[in-house]
């Protein structure tokens, strides 16, 4: 939960700086996370495609850009998401689909799962790395 804590934080500081006079309205976006799912087991080295839908993305956010880390549960007091080291960043949210490769230095684990963000971030179930 840290990390939507910190996503708050940020969308306060965003919102704090915007022009009071100003008129905007800030539209969330979330797209539901189809791939991976729980019973994913994505091998070191591999490559994949994360998958998410498309057919709600309000007209306002076409033409946004993503980012997607890879994060782990852990001792759960943290999301442990690896922000110096994105799967995948500045591809169209739109386009529903990315293509990553898990790279081979990440350690195996059964508590992964993957951050897509848009202008909000949405999380994908639990899923294993293993080396082969």
């Amino acid at each position: 939960m840290i990390f939507f804590t910190i996503l708050s934080a940020l969308l306060f500081a965003a919102l704090s700086n915007a022009s009071p006079t100003s008129s905007q309205n800030f539209i969330v976006y979330s797209p539901h996370i189809t791939s991976p799912k729980a019973s994913t087991t994505w091998a070191l080295g591999s490559t994949h495609n994360i998958t998410w839908e498309t057919s709600d993305i309000p007209h306002e956010k076409r033409g946004s850009n993503g980012l997607i880390l890879l994060g782990y549960v852990g001792n759960g007091a943290s999301e442990h998401l690896d922000i110096d080291h994105p799967l995948a960043s500045s591809f169209p949210i739109e386009k529903g689909y990315v293509l990553v490769r898990m790279p081979k230095n990440t350690p195996c684990r059964n508590d992964y799962f993957i951050v897509l963000f848009g202008d909000s971030g949405n999380k994908s179930p639990k899923f294993r790395v293993t080396k082969h």
